[in-house]
């Protein structure tokens, strides 16, 4: 299995001025933007950690998950959530050579932590010997930051901000994802039942 972020979350959709805000930076001066691009990118590793964490993909874009077999013909589970919209599936057999399925062939069964691809027929269009399925979908809660749920959101912004206040913290013990953050998004972390749990 292989999961490839197909477009990235665009630069406008980075809550930069509301980090500045948390962070209590000042404003009106001359080089008000000189730190954005930094912002940028801790805003980006604090949601690549957050998504991480919980399975879930905040700011909605497109992913290319490739399968070389269904664990169940009848459902294929999403190893991201929440997923709006399945654009394409299709079948590669092993010289490379993709059939695309007929939108008809398959729906998408919405679900806040484990949403499925379920055939409209009986099952999944099988993969042959040495190919692959490669499912293209979109993923994320909304277009825009203020989508998010407000406990994710805040959870982002808290470990932006742990992550510019010790961006020069080279030896970290216990981890790097501080209490407050790991409860505001306790609840959105996949839970594992079972003997391999």
């Amino acid at each position: 299995m292989m999961l490839i972020e197909e477009t990235q979350v665009p630069d406008a959709a980075l809550p930069v001025e509301a980090l500045k805000r948390h962070l209590r930076l000042g404003s009106g001066f001359a080089e008000d933007d000189v730190q954005d691009a930094v912002l940028g990118s801790f805003l980006r590793a604090a949601m690549a950690a957050i998504e991480a964490r919980t399975g879930k993909a905040l700011i909605a874009r497109g992913f290319v998950w490739t399968l070389s077999q269904w664990r169940d013909p009848q459902a294929a589970v999403f190893p991201i959530a929440p997923v709006s919209a399945v654009s394409q599936l299709a079948i590669v057999d092993r010289f490379g050579a993709a059939t695309v399925s007929d939108t008809g062939a398959y729906r998408l069964e919405a679900d806040g932590m484990a949403p499925r691809l379920r055939p409209q027929a009986s099952v999944l269009p099988c993969v042959p010997e040495g190919g692959a399925a490669e499912i293209r979908f979109t993923a994320g809660y909304g277009a825009a930051f203020e989508d998010i749920p407000a406990d994710l959101a805040q959870a982002v912004l808290l470990l932006a901000a742990h992550y510019y206040e010790y961006r020069d913290e080279t030896s970290l013990s216990q981890g790097c994802m501080p209490f407050g953050v790991t409860s505001l998004i306790a609840r959105y972390r996949p839970m594992r039942m079972g003997f391999g749990a």
